[in-house]
């Protein structure tokens, strides 16, 4: 029987021709049957595929083909499902790759952008063979407990998600911008607005790594002395301790899955916004036209936005 798996990766490296790149890519992903969002930029990859897992390895091994992307080391999770590939022929003649697809996401889409992570700052993003240059220090998830364990409340965990990923899950004592995109984030140190931060040890978070990898760069730019970044991000530490660490709640995630948990019984923190259940679900807008999403519990799937609900 095939066994669903999702790869989450990034890597950070000069990519001379991104167009050829993602031609190469696309053409990959779809001899293996793969589904999911990839995107290049001068600045390296960075995805999120799922597939059967013999197909998941191999694009694994052919992607560590390309020079620039050799270091690629993706986070596996499971993925839910697998259904049989649809026919595609010519001329009568069967063409389609014979893999199944994953039912967690829709299709494949591969792209070509500015940016890795829309921060809205290419310009200053500069990346070597090495990474990123000028980024925070990378601690493993035990390193981060030592920092705590050292350091104590000194420490300041520094949400780098859009601000809904944090309601169902996050570092304990956590600062959380108020940001719907990343965006914001820019905006909002420009403008001071966690400027009392800068003489602290901050710790810089999110879900595989790659926002930290220009946010914590971004920071020391504007001032922040003691940047940190957790190496392989919410996915590794969740790996590493389960229920038993710093993290609390679900991990928000940008497939048919939504949200998961690192352990069975791990904490509720979410609250529904309509009417104050507990819940770890997130939901879009019901408002087609409208991005903005929200924990919701199962009787309240599907409403409204508060900008979109109706008035009395």
């Amino acid at each position: 029987m095939s066994v669903p798996k999702i790869l989450l990766y990034y890597v950070f490296a000069p990519v001379a021709d991104p167009e050829a790149v993602r031609l190469w890519q696309r053409q990959l992903c779809e001899s293996l049957g793969l589904r999911g969002r990839i995107i290049i930029s001068p600045h390296g990859i960075n995805g999120t595929v799922g597939g059967e897992l013999d197909a998941c390895k191999q694009y694994l091994r052919r992607t560590r083909e390309y020079a620039p992307f050799a270091s690629l080391e993706p986070k596996w999770s499971a993925g839910t499902a697998l259904v049989d590939a649809p026919e595609e022929r010519l001329h009568g003649v069967e063409r389609g790759a014979r893999w199944q697809r994953i039912t967690d996401f829709p299709k494949l889409s591969v792209k070509v952008r500015d940016e890795l992570v829309a921060f809205g700052i290419p310009e200053e993003t500069r990346v070597d063979d090495h990474g990123v240059v000028g980024g925070g220090v990378h601690l493993s998830p035990h390193e981060v407990n030592e920092l705590v364990a050292e350091r104590g409340d000194d420490v300041v965990f520094f949400d780098g998600r859009n601000a809904w990923e944090a309601e169902i899950g996050r570092f304990a004592g956590a600062v959380v911008p108020n940001t719907r995109t990343t965006h914001d984030f820019i905006a909002q140190i420009d403008a001071g607005d966690f400027d009392d931060l800068k003489g602290r040890p901050v710790v810089t978070y999110c879900t595989g790594g790659i926002r930290c990898e220009i946010l914590s760069a971004a920071m020391r730019t504007r001032g922040f002395g003691e940047v940190y970044q957790i190496d392989g991000g919410i996915v590794k530490y969740g790996e590493a301790f389960g229920n038993d660490g710093l993290w609390e709640g679900s991990l928000a995630v940008f497939d048919g899955r939504e949200a998961l948990d690192f352990a069975p019984g791990a904490a509720v923190i979410g609250r529904c916004r309509v009417c104050g259940a507990p819940s770890n679900a997130v939901s879009n807008c019901s408002d087609p036209a409208c991005t903005h999403r929200f924990v919701v519990c199962d009787a309240h799937a599907g409403s409204p936005c508060e900008e979109h609900a109706p008035t009395a």
